[in-house]
């Protein structure tokens, strides 16, 4: 019995080029990772950035920035593609997207959270989803200024998601969202 299914050789995904990322349009979106100790998650984050045309990630706290072996191991180059910015404080990062328009985002389980699959985006608006660190989540000073929070179902025993697997879950939701808007 012969399998018709055949794995994509690399040339046939067609892939942008490096340049022809910096260069196209991007989907309204930044990730702001608040003090993120993993150098893996970290390049995760650049990965996931890169698969969903982000327009940007903030490194913000003690989070690592390129270059970094460990970042660039599981980032596999994409630290080269996604535009960054390191800022000392994730609050004054969030507090510039504000400024700037973008409606912000926590990735946290909260009081008054909103369900992912119920999450309805603002048409025309850009936005910045925060991503706490490993352990303590989205710092409380952060919270207090988010404009929204919305949280990932889960039906398992543990508590919370590996946060570089919640950025993947959250963006794929977010980009899905905008390409079947009207």
């Amino acid at each position: 019995m012969t399998n018709p299914l055949r794995k994509l050789r690399m040339e046939e995904m067609n892939r942008l080029s490096v340049e022809g990322f910096q260069q196209s349009t991007k989907f309204p979106l930044v990730i702001v990772l608040d003090n993120i100790r993993s150098l893996n998650n970290v390049g995760s984050f650049f990965r996931t950035a890169d698969a969903f045309r982000a327009e940007k990630i903030y490194l913000c706290g003690y989070t690592q920035s390129p270059p970094h072996r460990e970042i660039t191991r599981s980032a596999l180059g994409a630290e080269r593609s996604v535009a960054w910015e390191k800022a000392e404080s994730t609050l004054e990062a969030v507090q510039h997207l504000r400024a700037e328009g973008y409606r912000v985002v926590a990735v946290e389980q909260a009081e008054g959270s909103t369900l992912l699959p119920v999450f309805e985006l603002r048409p025309e608006v850009p936005y910045a989803f925060v991503f706490g660190n490993e352990v303590e989540g989205v710092s409380d000073e952060v919270m207090a200024q988010v404009d929204e929070c919305v949280e990932i179902p889960q039906f398992g025993t543990k508590h919370s998601l590996n946060v570089s697997v919640s950025a993947g879950i959250v963006l794929w939701e977010f980009v899905r969202k905008k390409l079947t808007e009207k």
